[in-house]
């Protein structure tokens, strides 16, 4: 072999071994890297594993308490008596003795027509009744002494018999006269317009000076004591209101419109209607309060509040605690070493406006996660808060040891240099 060939040789062995050892000091620079990457990870894990305390939660007794179960709807205020008030007889209208808006008594003057021409027709039969009462006594007398043993020899049986009769006709006019006074009487105290009902007076609608005549109206009257609500409930809950009916008196409360406070409680189930809607499958009843305060007016829209029954002893919490997942509704209980633990529940009736009542799961007494669920998985630690209480702020050695992990963790991350 030449020279040559040995030089070559020699120079792609050097190439070789040059291009095999910096291969393998490249994979080891690697493999480094990766544990010092991989330690750092698992380092950072652990120590958010350390860092990580207990969770700060609100928590609440699970309370014991008489649960009311309500039916509530939207109703309708009407008034027990609606009456048109008009008069019965015509004539000019004198007065008006009320003021719109005012309460009025049953009995009271409200309005006085002209009464001169049905006090003459009165006076007209009156005299009508005295001059009849005097042919009355008139022919009583000439019958009395007709028919005295006297003078009954001298006159004619025919003569006594129309004496008689005239005494009888007189009589009989007599009484009609009479009748005649007192539907002339009736007539002359329609001339002063009565309230029929007690109740507010509404706007008039006529004027004083006016003709008016018999069926004019002249002003409408509700009564507001006692007065009514109306409203319709689903046909489902029929069973549960009459067997409250039967029960005993169904207390009833009216709230406002937006249900935010009661107007007026006290009042009562009047009466449940006899049939059901077919075309909206609901019943109507209506409910008697009596209204002393007024807070309840004729065609005033109310929510109304109706107590079936109580439940007595029912397991309460608030209603926020339950939480609802793919197998149901469930909360988290707070065991004994402040690790929580998930509880199936079933809810039941709500329990004013922040709690509900449960039906299965819990017995009373349990402590219950009402805030802070969110963050929590079973197992986990817990920090049980009071409601309305919060976290109590770390103290400076926690705030330095935190600050310390911080930057060892970041040493520990930075890897060698």
């Amino acid at each position: 072999m030449s020279r040559f060939w040995k030089i070559v040789l020699l120079v792609v062995a050097v190439l070789v071994v040059g291009f095999i050892g910096m291969h393998m000091l490249a994979g080891g620079r690697k493999g480094a890297a990766d544990a010092t990457a991989a330690g750092a990870s698992k380092d950072g894990k652990d120590g958010q594993a350390r860092d990580a305390g207990p969770v700060p939660v609100t928590v609440v007794d699970a309370a014991r308490q008489d649960v009311p179960v309500y039916a509530s709807a939207l109703g309708t205020v009407a008034a027990m008596n609606t009456v048109t008030v008009s008069p019965q007889v015509g004539g000019q209208l004198i007065s008006l003795n009320f003021k719109e808006g005012q309460e009025v008594q049953k009995g009271d003057v409200l309005a006085q027509i002209d009464p001169r021409t049905l006090q003459a027709s009165y006076d007209e039969a009156a005299a009508a009744k005295r001059q009849n009462q005097a042919q009355l006594a008139t022919a009583r007398s000439n019958y009395q002494r007709s028919n005295s043993p006297e003078y009954r020899q001298y006159v004619a049986k025919t003569d006594l018999d129309t004496q008689r009769n005239q005494v009888a006709q007189f009589e009989s006019a007599v009484a009609a006269n009479e009748a005649s006074m007192r539907a002339a009487q009736v007539q002359l105290q329609y001339t002063k317009v009565t309230a029929p009902i007690s109740g507010i007076a509404g706007i008039r609608a006529v004027d004083a000076g006016n003709i008016v005549s018999a069926g004019t109206a002249l002003v409408t009257l509700t009564q507001v004591h006692p007065i009514h609500v109306v409203f319709n409930l689903p046909e489902r809950q029929l069973p549960d209101v009459r067997q409250a009916q039967q029960a005993g008196p169904v207390a009833i409360a009216a709230l406002d419109r937006n249900d935010s406070h009661v107007l007026t409680d006290g009042g009562t189930l009047d009466v449940v209607d006899n049939q059901i809607s077919s075309d909206s499958g609901t019943f109507r009843a209506r409910a008697l309060f009596n209204n002393s305060d007024n807070r309840l007016w004729p065609g005033q829209f109310v929510n109304v509040r109706m107590q079936l029954r109580t439940i007595a002893g029912g397991v309460v919490i608030p209603t926020q605690a339950v939480m609802r997942g793919p197998d149901g509704e469930y909360v988290y209980i707070v065991k004994p070493d402040n690790t929580v633990a998930m509880q199936t529940v079933k809810s039941g009736v709500e329990v004013g406006d922040s709690n509900v009542q449960v039906t299965e799961g819990l017995k009373g007494g349990e402590r219950v996660v009402s805030e802070g669920q969110f963050r929590l998985k079973p197992g986990a630690k817990v920090t049980a808060l009071k409601p309305g209480e919060t976290p109590a702020a770390p103290t400076e050695a926690e705030l330095k040891a935190a600050a310390q992990q911080q930057g060892g963790g970041g040493r520990r991350g930075g890897g060698p240099r």
